[in-house]
This record gives structure tokens, C-alpha cells and sequence, in this order.
């Protein structure tokens, strides 16, 4: 990502919102149009997970995974450079908030949708607690910054790299800095178990169960949807009976959970990773 593109991302953000939307339309039909590779992704992970769906209706679903994508990444401009007042105005953030008061050691389950930098913003913005979360840096130092300085703009949340282990996470629960995880993705196969996605026998890191249970902490999902006022970011019930000392069977449950939500609206989901990548007993990855 150039100084260029960074800068136009920052102009972008000062628009408003139903222009950077509309922009946003144009870049994702772009993107649908020539990125083959990716498409194909989409197109293999909503097929594997939706059989129901037609073939016209797999492919009006990709387009607006693209579409959805594109929106999200320009939202950024604002996101992470507009005024509190307009980010108090675009980001709406209810449910169960009562579960982030006081100090209770707590991890937030933070599924990869397309508005998980507007939750981190909104958490961070509006609730009076230090956050934590994980984060591994960018090949490209000026994006690396960029991301970097806009996600720790407000609330002065502790920044963990993926590299430090997990001592100074555990130590950030206990201490009762809530932990922003998003374990949902295709990660070190070597530290994950295969356990059923829509279905599919998907690649999973148990660090939402290994987490709360070394920190003593409740489980609170966090979801957001991108709206045409901004973002809705709802904090859910607590899970009860999480963690137990079964890892697959908690891992288990956190997809079956993650599948209730993402039905809502199965184009804000990030269908653009390869969540079929790694293949038990040597199978071939879909892509």
C-alpha cells in the first residue's frame, strides 16, 4: 500500500458516508471483475457452506462479499481519521453492555466480519476499559503504521504481536482488560484441531476456549453489521457453560455459534480468506 494510496483512504474519509458507500459499490464490482484468484475463493467457501443456493445466487453472493470488502476497507478513512462526533453519530454500539462494566476478566468473540475494525473502534471509543487484542504486522511498513496508529487510537489498548506468546495476554485478561480475539480463520494447522464449519471440516485455533479458561474469563461474542448510517455493534449474552476442559468441544460450539451469526447476512463475512486451506488426513484444499 503506497503513501498515495494511505493519503486518498484519509481524503476518502471525509466524504460522506453514502458517497464513500456509493465509491465503495464501484471498487467491489471492480475487484469481483478482475481479481479471478479471490473470486474463486469466495466462490469455493460460499458453495461449500451455502449447497442450498443456486448458481445465480452463489454468484449475486460474491458480488457482495466484493462489494461489502471494498466498503469496509474506504470506511477506514473514517474510521480511523474523522471526529469522535462523527464516529459517535455512524457507530451505533447496544446489547449487552452491561458485560463490559467493571473489571470482570472477559474475552470478546470477535468473528471476522467485514466491520471488525468499527467494533474495535466503538469498544474502544465508548467503553471506559483498556482493551487488548492480537495483532500480526503487515509486509508494508507505511500500512503496517497506518493500521497500527488507527487501531490504537482511542482508549490506549494493549497491542499483543502474535509473536509474544500468550503470557501477556493472559496476564491483559486477568488483569481485566478485555481480550478482542477473532480466532475464526485458517491459522497454524499445527496448533488448531479440524472441527465442522457449515458443515465442512475446517482448520480451528482453540484459543477462545485455551484463553478464557487460563484467564478465568466469561466469553462475550461481539457482531457487527455495516448499516447505511455506519456500523451496528451488538455485544451478545455471555456464554454460559464456556469454556469446559473439552477444546474440541468448545471449538465445536464456537462454529456452530459463529454459523447462527453469520446467516444473518452471509455477505458481511470476510469469504475472502482461505477458510479451507489446510485439509485433514492429507486431503486437497478446494482452491
Amino acid at each position: 500500500m503506497t503513501r498515495g494510496v494511505l493519503k486518498l483512504l484519509v481524503w476518502l474519509g471525509q466524504l460522506p458516508l453514502p458517497v464513500v458507500r456509493a465509491l465503495g459499490v464501484g471498487l467491489g464490482l471492480l475487484l469481483y471483475a478482475l481479481v479471478a484468484s479471490r473470486r474463486r475463493v469466495v466462490q469455493v467457501n460460499l458453495g461449500l457452506c451455502f449447497p442450498q443456493w443456486s448458481a445465480p445466487e452463489l454468484r449475486v453472493q460474491t458480488r457482495k462479499v466484493f462489494v461489502r470488502f471494498a466498503q469496509s476497507w474506504l470506511d477506514r478513512g473514517w474510521l480511523w481519521h474523522a471526529s469522535d462526533v462523527v464516529l459517535r453519530k455512524r457507530l451505533r454500539l447496544d446489547g449487552n453492555l452491561r458485560a463490559l462494566d467493571g473489571n470482570t476478566p472477559t474475552v470478546l468473540f470477535a468473528p471476522h466480519f467485514m466491520g471488525l475494525d468499527a467494533a474495535w473502534t466503538a469498544l474502544t471509543l465508548q467503553v471506559p476499559r483498556r482493551f487488548a487484542t492480537i495483532y500480526s504486522p503487515q509486509m508494508n511498513a507505511e500500512a503496517d503504521a497506518w493500521i497500527h496508529a488507527g487501531r490504537q487510537r482511542f482508549g490506549q489498548p494493549k497491542m499483543v504481536a502474535r509473536l509474544d506468546g500468550v503470557k501477556p495476554i493472559i496476564a491483559a485478561v486477568r488483569a481485566g482488560e478485555p481480550l478482542y480475539l477473532l480466532p475464526d480463520m485458517n491459522f497454524d494447522p499445527s496448533e488448531s484441531l479440524f472441527v465442522p464449519f457449515f458443515g465442512v471440516s475446517a482448520c480451528t485455533v482453540p484459543s477462545l476456549s485455551r484463553f478464557a479458561r487460563l484467564g478465568r474469563a466469561q466469553v462475550v461474542p461481539i457482531v457487527t453489521q455495516m448499516t447505511p448510517e455506519g456500523y451496528r455493534v451488538q455485544v451478545l449474552e455471555a456464554w454460559t457453560d464456556f469454556p469446559t476442559e473439552d477444546l474440541l468441544q468448545d471449538t465445536t460450539r464456537m462454529n456452530q455459534e459463529l454459523e447462527r451469526y453469520i446467516v444473518v447476512d452471509p455477505s458481511q463475512y470476510y469469504w475472502v480468506h482461505k477458510r479451507f486451506k489446510d485439509r485433514p488426513n492429507g486431503e486437497a484444499p478446494p482452491y
